[in-house]
């Protein structure tokens, strides 16, 4: 027995003074200590000289709670409410039992009547607000927090795990209502009243993680390890966070600390396998994910993020088989929807793909994205002769190009076309056959009709390989474009160059070359243009290295300049990035460098596009190294210079 627990019982057993209020106090005491077999004997005292004493049946009520004999607990509450119905304690504690067994409409009557008698307990306004929020009805929970902060208005400096609370739990509601901004904003206020509340770092970190603000989300998260290090969920999103980051070897290493504490978390084996893809340990990866099936058959991220393991793997029909493994398990999964769509298209079957493709508006990844747009959105079906459709690129600079082919035969079904573009684009596509307005992305459109998306436009117009409209150019350049002639070589063959692409797409690891890897191909007799506008540390270097390339990058401002440059070249070799779709647009000659799982739309097993006649396409074996592609790469571009050489020796700039 501690000493407080002995001077507490001394003091007892010697009063003379057995009177119920000296007893109900030291039961109070005994409470509080931990001491419930002396508390409940302090109120057995006071009951069998006064059976109606409702303090103590109160008592007897808070040690029954406190024991977990929840449904001795209510008896004696509703005891003491008989005796005396104008305590608002009693309600409100018989409130806080009914919800620790889900009885959530009987708690919400008994905080009602709580509240009736004492409106202003702000404590209470928190518990009502908790039960409102245990049934889904966050929108009322979030008044009640807002009510009871007003009551007690927060005061950081007092570090009132109360009020932490309730900021707390508005951000709970409001991340379940997608408030992201807002859960985060009432997270902060938590953790600036009290700074080591556990759940809001670790749910403000997941919120971050959702807002894909990786960054500060890791910070939280590490934040919340030092004071739990054994929080294996914790651990678990800390990894998830390092995942995004890209620093997949940390992620390992924190994911085996969780799986060490739990050795059968299926979320972590997931996640495992998701660090291991990315880092390209294949194998081990697809080991992963069968683990967490086989401890979880029915866990449908695993289905799904395996059947993206076995699409890196080259393995494309076992993808298509986990992607349905998923699906039937949860057939509204939007991810495994949106992955069957990449391989149903990069096999060839557009008319499924297409359809697939439209789950990606019902991602978690796409919803910033997501259009705001009351007009409804048009995929073919009505007529739109005489009628205003406005486009909008939610993708990549390349999708842009790509898709855009479709706005003349728009046009020629009487469309009045708005495009709204990304700001680098819009110059170059205002002149667009068939665009009646073109504004970048931000601007306030015109009044339209419809909207669509410009990667729903295949589906819009039922593309399949046989209808792809492959006609080019369908891209122009203005009159007013820069001249690069003189700039150029007269004589020599042209080559342009683009070897990177941009350093956060999820796939570059995959798509780009470092420049060194391409430095066979400057042997062949021509003159080398780089077109590249971002250049890394490494390739720097190979730049000032080589003078036999013409780096003309910085001076690309626009993708006018780009186009202009790329109208005077005989050949652009690219990476699989937005030059790429820009000089197939053009109809100009390219060459494109593909990993060995290519981007969808590049499809399987063939050297041609069909969507690009001028292009022709140079791809990884499974080897999935650059230099047998560069070796390739230099024996056509001999045949090419020497095809090339005597019109180029004969023209004048």
């Amino acid at each position: 027995m501690k000493r407080q627990q002995r001077r507490t019982a001394a003091e007892a057993g010697k009063s003379s003074d057995r009177s119920p209020a000296i007893l109900l106090e030291f039961g109070l005491r005994h409470l509080q200590s931990g001491q419930f077999s002396e508390a409940e004997q302090c109120c057995r005292e006071i009951l069998a000289d006064d059976p109606d004493h409702a303090e103590s049946l109160h008592l007897l009520g808070l040690i029954s709670a406190e024991t977990n004999r929840c449904d001795q607990a209510i008896e004696y509450f509703a005891q003491a409410i008989r005796k005396n119905p104008n305590n608002a304690d009693y309600f409100s504690n018989l409130g806080t039992v009914l919800r620790r067994q889900d009885r959530f409409e009987e708690a919400l009557k008994s905080f009602d009547l709580a509240l009736s008698l004492k409106p202003d307990s702000a404590a209470t306004w928190i518990k009502l607000g908790y039960v409102l929020q245990r049934q889904e009805r966050f929108e009322e929970a979030l008044l009640a927090y807002d009510h009871a902060l007003k009551i007690n208005p927060p005061q950081i400096e007092t570090k009132n795990l109360s009020q932490a609370d309730a900021f707390y739990k508005s951000g709970v509601c409001f991340r379940h209502l997608m408030r992201l901004e807002e859960a985060c904003i009432s997270f902060g206020k938590a953790l600036a009243i009290y700074p080591d509340h556990f759940d809001a770092l670790n749910d403000r970190g997941r919120t971050l993680l959702d807002m894909w603000r990786a960054d500060e989300a890791l910070t939280d998260f590490r934040k919340a390890i030092a004071l739990d290090p054994n929080s294996v969920a914790t651990l678990n999103n800390c990894g998830i966070a390092l995942i995004l980051l890209r620093r997949y070897e940390e992620a390992l290493t924190i994911l085996d600390r969780a799986l060490s504490i739990t050795p059968e978390m299926v979320e972590i084996f997931n996640n495992k396998g998701n660090a291991l893809k990315d880092l390209g340990r294949l194998d081990e990866a697809l080991a992963n994910y069968d683990r967490a099936i086989a401890l979880k058959p029915d866990y449908v991220e695993a289905h799904s993020n395996r059947g993206n393991c076995l699409d890196e793997m080259g393995r494309y029909r076992e993808a298509l088989s986990s992607y349905e493994d998923a699906l039937a398990l949860q057939p509204h999964h939007a991810d495994s929807h949106w992955n069957s769509a990449v391989n149903r298209l990069r096999a060839g079957d557009l008319k499924t793909g297409w359809v697939e493709y439209e789950w990606r508006w019902k991602m978690r990844s796409f919803q910033v994205k997501h259009w705001h747009f009351k007009q409804p959105l048009w995929i073919g079906a009505e007529p739109i002769d005489g009628k205003v459709l406005l486009l909008h690129n939610e993708q990549g600079l390349g999708d842009a190009l790509q898709f855009c082919r479709y706005v003349p035969l728009m046009a020629a079904r009487g469309a009045r076309v708005v495009l709204e573009i990304d700001g680098p684009l819009k110059e170059l596509l205002s002149g667009l056959t068939g665009v009646s307005h073109c504004i970048s992305k931000g601007e306030t459109p015109p009044d339209f009709d419809f909207h669509c998306p410009l990667t729903s436009l295949p589906l819009a117009f039922d593309t399949t390989l046989d209808t792809i409209p492959s006609a080019v150019p369908y891209i122009s350049v203005g009159a007013h474009a820069t001249d690069w002639g003189a700039r150029l070589d007269s004589h020599l063959p042209r080559i342009g160059l683009v070897w990177s692409g941009n350093p956060v797409h999820n796939n570059d690891r995959n798509r780009s070359v470092p420049l060194r890897s391409l430095l066979p191909l400057l042997d062949v007799e021509a003159q080398f243009v780089s077109l590249q506008k971002d250049i890394r540390s490494s390739d720097e270097v190979v730049l000032r290295e080589r003078s036999d390339i013409l780096h003309l990058g910085p001076e690309l401002q626009s993708f006018v300049d780009t186009a202009a440059l790329i109208e005077h070249l005989d050949l652009v070799i690219s990476v699989d990035t937005s030059v790429a779709h820009l000089a197939g647009a053009l109809a100009r000659p390219v060459w494109i460098f593909l990993p060995y799982v290519p981007d969808w739309r590049w499809l399987l097993d063939r050297e041609d596009s069909p969507w690009y006649p001028t292009a022709r396409l140079f791809r990884q074996s499974q080897t999935r190294e650059w230099h047998s592609v560069v070796d390739e790469m230099r024996r056509a571009l001999t045949k090419f210079v020497t095809a090339v050489q005597p019109r180029r020796c004969g023209a004048r700039s």
